[in-house]
């Protein structure tokens, strides 16, 4: 379980093909010292294993179902990667419950620079549609792993985006041009609630 709040951007360094997958090195010099083998960690938003361990890197393993229902197949030497390490108990729940599962990829549909005395951009995304239902003004999506407050709808699959400068600083979001995919994780209640919802809502009568 993670939060959504982004310790660290750390840099692919090695992209290694195997028959199991692809295996992955990103330098991570704040995080990787307090990891150990074993260790879940959010890559982007989607909760990866540590396989092997240097001082400043860290290795995982992505198998080819993470590959396709996540970001991770595009991802080679130099890019930048928002991680997070699993949530603690007795930790501060700053952003919200994140389990580190994709549910799909979106896209960045466009960006507004802010304007004079207005330090927040806004970033619209197009997210798939079965995230779409489950999220709801002012509720929290997870995006690249970054916990998230939607702003506005614009559209039926659309959500917008305030992204206050801090966020901008320390997340990848820096680097998306229009069209760039992102991982998407809906929130979590929402999901429930909505599965609840369509087991156990009774069908219209007939007739």
């Amino acid at each position: 379980m993670f939060t959504g709040l982004v310790e660290e951007v750390g840099t692919v360094v090695a992209v290694a093909t195997r028959p199991e997958g692809r295996r992955m090195t990103i330098r991570a010099p704040n995080i990787a010292p307090d990891l150990t083998g074993g260790a879940s960690v959010a890559v982007d938003g989607a909760c990866l294993t540590v396989a092997a361990l240097k001082a400043a890197t860290f290795a995982v393993d992505v198998v080819p179902a993470t590959l396709t229902r996540t970001i991770a197949g595009d991802y080679q030497v130099g890019t930048r990667v928002n991680l997070e390490r699993a949530l603690r108990l007795g930790d501060r729940l700053g952003g919200h419950l994140v389990q580190g599962h994709v549910d799909g990829v979106g896209s960045l549909v466009s960006r507004t620079d802010p304007a004079p005395g207005d330090g927040a951009r806004l970033l619209t995304f197009r997210v798939p549609r079965e995230v779409a239902r489950a999220t709801v003004l002012h509720g929290s999506i997870t995006l690249n792993g970054i916990s998230l407050t939607v702003s506005e709808q614009p559209g039926r699959d659309l959500v917008r985006i305030a992204i206050v400068p801090y966020t901008w600083k320390h997340t990848n979001l820096a680097d998306l041009a229009a069209g760039a995919p992102v991982n998407v994780e809906g929130d979590l209640i929402g999901k429930y609630v909505g599965k609840l919802l369509s087991v156990y809502t009774p069908d219209p009568p007939k007739g």
